[in-house]
């Protein structure tokens, strides 16, 4: 499905203490939305009541960047957690988030999975459910940022939640239209004016070119760069400008 307007999202407040993140704040001048770390990989209080702020000052949407309560190793490890445990640790992590977004002026408008808990979900229904059961009990009227085709979007759908699917702009792609595991080569990409171009054509054309040369199809109303992938700026910056000269609308999906 190809489209005429397409909201870009960044990983955002992931600074912690005295680790900072240090282009937050010109990323939320470039992006539509900004995914907030609620402390359980990344941020504090502090980081995110500042990132919401900045967020409302750009006119970005602010979203709720959950994830497995893993700040050592920045959300990115599986953990075993029942799905009863992990459903209230993502209500939490919303709840901080909407109460620090309100005292800066913003509000949180979705949610979104983080690293190994946003991977675990593509496949797991235990983990899937968790986080289905966590949005619905705090405002079933968020929306949650999916990738294509996996578990947690057909769960999500079940229950009558809205659904927003998404595309990796600095990712890499299996065949199977699954994000590369880090692990791998090829998993993360850093040349700004490639990874321009191949949003341009995920945008227009509705596919991506997977790491094995085929292509795969895409299907988003949402394109991530990460925050923490070097030159996040540069490469914000270089989406944003190909996405507008192609004459795409870059604007939040809230």
């Amino acid at each position: 499905m190809t489209s005429s307007s397409i909201d870009l999202n960044a990983d955002c407040g992931e600074s912690l203490s005295a680790w900072a993140m240090p282009s937050d704040d010109a990323v939320l001048g470039v992006v539509t939305s900004a995914n907030v770390a609620c402390g359980f990989h990344a941020g504090d209080p502090t980081v995110a009541r500042r990132t919401c702020a900045t967020a409302a000052a750009n006119g970005v949407v602010v979203g709720a960047h959950v994830s497995y309560d893993d700040l050592k190793g920045f959300g990115r490890r599986f953990v075993a957690v029942p799905r009863a445990e992990l459903t209230d640790q993502v209500v939490y992590q919303i709840g901080a988030l909407q109460a620090l977004a309100r005292v800066s002026g913003t509000a949180v408008r979705y949610v979104k999975p983080h690293g190994a808990l946003y991977n675990a979900i593509v496949h797991h229904e235990e983990h899937a459910a968790a986080v289905v059961d966590a949005v619905r009990a705090v405002d079933p009227e968020l929306p949650l940022l999916v990738l294509p085709g996996s578990e947690v979007e057909r769960q999500a759908g079940a229950a009558g939640l809205r659904t927003v699917r998404e595309a990796f702009a600095d990712r890499g792609y299996t065949p199977q239209a699954t994000l590369v595991p880090r692990s791998e080569p090829g998993a993360v990409l850093h040349d700004a004016g490639r990874i321009a171009a191949r949003v341009v054509r995920m945008a227009v054309e509705g596919v991506v070119e997977a790491v094995d040369g085929s292509l795969v199809d895409v299907d988003a109303e949402s394109i991530c760069v990460h925050g923490d992938t070097p030159g996040a700026l540069q490469i914000a910056q270089h989406v944003r400008g190909a996405l507008e000269e192609a004459d795409v609308r870059v604007g939040s999906f809230r």
